[in-house]
């Protein structure tokens, strides 16, 4: 965790130890908080690798109870993006396990180019309350 003045950067690591080697990254999320209750803007997102069944919910749990605890913000918000329809749709679906909901399309209209330059690209923006995501993330974690 990072704070440069009201914006607090996040990332959440999951790896593997290795003897003689360095650890095996499995997963990350990164983001960044303001200072407000709909600040946390989630960004990366990714699970990567063989064993790595409960690793996305075990980052979310994390995610979501750091800014529960340590930050004022309630709700999140990212970008399901759209690089491939096929992907776009699993991401989506994927958010939507989670509790968030589709806030609105960003493309590319001009209205569109601030979120476009904060995530990257054009998709879905969508928001989720961080309560509710930390107890499904914790549920599905269980399942695992």
């Amino acid at each position: 965790m990072q704070r440069l003045l009201a914006l607090t950067t996040v990332r959440v690591v999951v790896a593997r130890a290795r003897p003689d080697q360095p650890p095996l990254l499995l997963g990350e999320l990164k983001g960044w908080a303001l200072p407000t209750a709909d600040g946390l803007q989630l960004d990366t997102m990714r699970v990567q690798g063989p064993l790595t069944q409960g690793v996305g919910p075990l980052i979310w749990c994390a995610v979501f109870a750091w800014a529960l605890e340590s930050t004022p913000c309630r709700s999140a918000r990212l970008l399901a993006i759209r690089d491939d329809e096929a992907q776009h749709r699993r991401l989506v679906r994927y958010f939507q396990r989670l509790g968030f909901e589709p806030v609105r399309e960003v493309g590319a209209a001009a209205a569109d180019l601030p979120l476009r330059l904060v995530w990257g690209g054009a998709g879905l923006l969508m928001r989720g309350d961080c309560m509710a995501g930390l107890q499904r993330a914790w549920r599905q974690l269980a399942r695992c």
